[in-house]
Formats: C-alpha cells, structure tokens, sequence
C-alpha cells in the first residue's frame, strides 16, 4: 500500500492508504504504485485519481480537480502539494461552465501576453472543473 497525502492552502484534502494514483505531469499523466522510484516533479493543471483498493473499477476512484503544485514521491508515499483540489461533490456543474465560456472570451479578447496567459489559465482550470463535473454526473446515472 502507498500513504497518500494531498494538501491544499486550506489544509489537508486527503491522507489515506492507496492502491493507485493517477497524476497530471508536464511529462503526462504517470500512475504510482507501491515501491514507486523516488521522484520530485511539477503537477500540472488537470485531475488526480486515486484507487483505494486494487480490485477497485475505475467509477470507485477518487477524482481531485487541482490547478498545479508540486509532487514528491519517496518511501511508498506520495505527497501532493497544491493550491486547490475540488472533488466532484464540490463542484457546481452549471457554475463550471460559466466560468468556463467566461475564460474563453477572456481568451478570445486578450490584447498582450499578460492577458493572454492568464485567460489560458483560467481556461485550463475550468476544463478540469468540468471535466470533473462530468465524471461526477456519469457515475450518478450508472
């Protein structure tokens, strides 16, 4: 079993034994296992997955929606450091995708970098909050 620990600015989001855990890197997407390599790494914008027990189905993971942070991966434990990470329960669907098609005329009218990063920014985080939304509304119809 791995120790798993995800830690927000408003404090600790999850500490539990795991099976699995699925992370969004600069790299891609990597999977964590017991006896994992040591690593320290960036986590980029995008959703972590997390496999309690090993015959868990994948509608059974937890789902974290995080805009970045840092991982560190040492002794069977992962630690991820991030300044938010919304579960599914958390996130308003209708309220995700206004502020989705809000950061899409942020970036559609950017007039310098500045703008246009960060209309990029807010873009690739209400993706993830979405997409997280969506997770949640499939598992609630099966």
């Amino acid at each position: 079993m791995l120790k798993f620990k995800l830690v927000t600015l408003s404090g600790t989001k999850s500490s539990n034994d795991v099976h699995e855990v699925l992370l969004p890197t600069p790299q891609g997407q990597i999977a964590v296992f017991e006896h994992h390599s040591p690593l320290v790494s960036l986590a980029t914008t995008g959703v972590i997955k997390v496999r309690k027990k090993a015959g868990d189905p994948d509608d059974f993971m937890d789902i974290y929606a995080t805009n970045g942070g840092v991982i560190e991966i040492a002794n069977n434990t992962v630690k991820v450091l991030v300044d938010e990470a919304d579960v599914p329960e958390e996130i308003n669907q209708q309220e995700a995708e206004k502020a989705h098609q809000e950061a899409k005329n942020l970036l559609k009218d950017a007039k310098d970098q500045m703008s246009l990063d960060h209309a990029q920014t807010m873009l690739d985080r209400t993706s993830v909050r979405l997409k997280v939304a969506e997770l949640k509304n499939r598992r609630k119809r099966r």
